[in-house]
């Protein structure tokens, strides 16, 4: 067999066949010695001390008679001058000698070398046959190619053959992994003309580089592994990303089997917080990430120290300007005075001590007077006999007020009107019937045309002239209608407030439905108050619009043309706002709080409309208020009041606030600049609603209870 081996050889290459040698056969017989490539020593080393030699592959038979057939037709190529002796370079020594795997040497390599091309054809069936056989990734020596002078007489004569397997052989790593860097450090580690490497300087890549993996896989892995089970959670399935009401996470079947286990006394496994199965949470998540917003939270607590220095200075300012006011007054009001008591001194006949007692009789005696104003009651009115009314208004041109009530006559005409008291003579003259349910707003506009627009339970808006005491135009809101009032920059258009907290708006040229809805920004809690500010040529609050309050608050709606409006929510208190007033020329509002578990007293609060620049074309400038002047009334509000701001019928500049306290069945009125109480009106029940109003160069206020309406005079 392998003779026929050799003569294929020979035939394959064009050389003569012959009978190989006896001696050269018996001395390709000789073993083969294993030498472990780990390059740590030399073969002088390996000689002086020798180990187990371990068992030798599958493929040492083929190997045999590929040394043999190459021992014996190599030298005759070579000889014949068929191919030229290979030469080894330093580069190809480095390569083949940083493969791993044991290497074997046979006694037969040490004879002339083959050519490039039949190693080629000989060594890959070899290699092939072990992977398949021993499954070791072991490679055949390629020593062959180093020139050995001393020739065969300088292998060893007598080679052990291995007799029992090796225990346990080399593990391999997979082919790719950490080569790059095993070659770079193996080749700088060699030298060129040697085969050792130093132990010292070649570490093994999988030692070093191990740890750093484990320890990058575990940073990486740090946020997406389950606490109790130390296993990746999922975003799908059985352990499916969980937490608990404490907000720690967990795989889902795993904190879900930790609380079942635990019963009644379930805690969360980090936190020891008490936790129940319906605590579980699913989350959504792919990755986790924990962001560091404490620079971003110190920049919130700044900002909003900022708003609270910036809102204290503005009270202060306006505080200041509405002190300065008062003065303003008081100083036009002595300078007035003085020239009064100039005009007299210079009449004829007058001597000095007439002047003094003038002066002392006089204009001290007009400026007690005109400080010292108060209202007195002139008369009580009788509205409705069974009770039943609810807000009060005024008309202008007809001089008359109007207070709204139930039917007189409910078998003959139902429902609920309004019932017509004339100013002039102080006598109730005429009811008109309007609505079907309870009327809830009253409101009039400045074109003097007598149209009084009328809010009520039944649904609907309607505008009654009140020059024919007829209904002329009805709007079917679909809901409960809470308030109502005009636009006072454009008289086509009137607001009503629902019961769901919407404004609709109405244009009275158009009969047929609303031509906008305001949707409210909160809660749907009712509009129990609707006031207009009229535009005005004010630098601190030049924008007019819609003042929408109700229990959760208010919402400035800036009318920007006729129909588009942007909405400003007011800083108000949230769950007790009753009521807002609005006083126009001074461009103030008085809101009104319920009592509260803090605050236990009635409340209303003057309060400044302000609007802040815009400071670049991106940022729309905002519209806001804030306190002036807090008046407290009594302990209870068990009625939807409303209450009034108003110029002072005493001067120029000053303003009065007036409200209800039903603990005194009173009206409260209070000097808005310096917050003191002037006077208290009594009533015979809770005033539900205030109206001032001027008739005859005489300023008037009127306050209506549940029966009667009764008047009060300035003086």
């Amino acid at each position: 067999m392998e003779v026929m081996e050799a003569m294929e050889v020979d035939l394959q290459l064009g050389g003569p066949s012959r009978e190989p040698e006896p001696d050269v056969v018996a001395d390709q017989v000789d073993l083969p010695i294993v030498i472990p490539d780990s390059g740590s020593e030399t073969e002088d080393e390996a000689d002086a001390a020798p180990c187990d030699p371990p068992r030798l592959p599958n493929t040492w038979a083929f190997s045999q008679n590929r040394a043999r057939v190459e021992g014996q037709v190599g030298s005759r190529i070579r000889r014949e001058g068929h191919i030229e002796p290979r030469v080894t370079t330093a580069a190809t020594l480095r390569q083949r000698r940083s493969r791993p795997g044991l290497r074997e040497h046979y006694s037969t390599q040490t004879a002339a070398r083959a050519s490039s091309f039949l190693d080629f054809l000989l060594r890959v069936p070899a290699a092939n046959q072990a992977e398949g056989d021993s499954g070791s990734t072991t490679e055949l020596s390629e020593s062959e190619d180093e020139a050995d002078p001393l020739g065969p007489a300088a292998d060893p004569p007598n080679s052990a053959v291995p007799s029992s397997p090796r225990p346990n052989p080399p593990v391999t790593p997979p082919e790719g992994l950490y080569s790059s860097d095993s070659n770079a450090t193996t080749e700088a580690a060699r030298t060129v003309t040697g085969n050792q490497v130093n132990p010292e300087v070649v570490s093994d890549p999988l030692a070093s580089s191990a740890p750093a993996l484990r320890l990058s896989q575990g940073d990486e892995g740090e946020g997406e592994t389950c606490s109790i089970c130390f296993e990746p959670w999922t975003t799908s399935g059985e352990h499916q990303l969980a937490t608990l009401r404490c907000g720690h996470l967990f795989g889902y079947t795993c904190i879900d089997r930790w609380v079942k286990g635990q019963g009644q006394g379930a805690k969360c496994p980090q936190c020891n917080k008490k936790a129940k199965r319906t605590d579980i949470v699913l989350l959504y998540a792919r990755n986790l990430r924990a962001l560091d917003n404490t620079e971003q939270e110190s920049m919130k607590r700044s900002l909003e120290q900022e708003h609270s220095l910036r809102r204290k200075a503005d009270l202060e300012s306006a505080q200041c300007r509405l002190q300065l006011q008062v003065m303003t007054d008081e100083c036009g009001k002595l300078h007035k005075q003085l020239q009064e008591l100039k005009t007299l001194m210079a009449q004829p006949g007058c001597g000095p001590s007439q002047s003094s007692g003038a002066s002392l009789s006089g204009p001290f005696q007009r400026q007690d007077s005109t400080q010292g104003g108060h209202y007195v009651f002139s008369k009580a009115v009788l509205v409705s006999q069974v009770g039943g009314c609810r807000v009060l208004s005024y008309c202008e041109p007809l001089s008359c007020l109007l207070a709204s009530q139930p039917s007189p006559h409910t078998t003959l005409v139902p429902g609920c009107g309004v019932k017509k008291v004339s100013t002039v003579n102080l006598k109730a003259c005429q009811y008109i019937p309007i609505h079907v349910k309870q009327i809830r707003g009253l409101a009039f506009n400045r074109q003097a045309d007598s149209l009084l627009l009328s809010a009520a339970l039944d649904n609907t808006i309607k505008l009654t002239s009140l020059m024919t005491n007829t209904v002329v135009q009805t709007y079917n809101t679909g809901k409960p209608v809470w308030s109502c009032c005009w636009c006072l920059d454009n008289n086509n258009y009137v607001y009503a407030g629902l019961s769901n907290g919407s404004v609709l708006v109405y244009d009275t040229r158009d009969t047929s439905t609303h031509v906008q809805e305001l949707q409210p920004l909160r809660s749907r809690c009712p509009v129990a108050s609707l006031s207009y500010v009229p535009r005005a040529a004010s630098s601190s609050f030049p924008c007019g619009g819609l003042i929408a309050g109700s229990l959760d608050g208010g919402c400035f709606w800036e009318q920007v043309d006729g129909t588009t409006y942007r909405p400003h929510m007011l800083p108000l208190e949230t769950g007790g706002c009753t009521d807002i007033q609005v006083q126009p020329e001074s461009r103030h509002c008085l809101v009104t709080y319920r009592p509260g578990r803090s605050k236990p007293s009635l409340r209303c609060v003057l309060m400044e409309l302000n609007r802040t620049p815009q400071q670049d074309a991106a940022q729309e400038p905002s519209c806001s208020c804030y306190p002036v002047q807090t008046f407290s009334a009594g302990s209870s509000c068990k009625l939807l009041t409303k209450n009034a701001v108003f110029r002072s019928p005493a001067g120029e500049g000053s303003t009065l606030v007036c409200a209800g306290d039903e603990a005194t069945n009173s009206t409260m009125v209070w000097d808005a600049g310096s917050g003191t109480l002037i006077q208290k009106l009594s009533a015979d029940l809770p005033v539900l609603d205030i109206c001032p109003f001027e008739v005859n160069q005489g300023s008037y206020l009127a306050s209506l209870t549940e029966k009667m309406l009764k008047i009060y005079k300035w003086e």
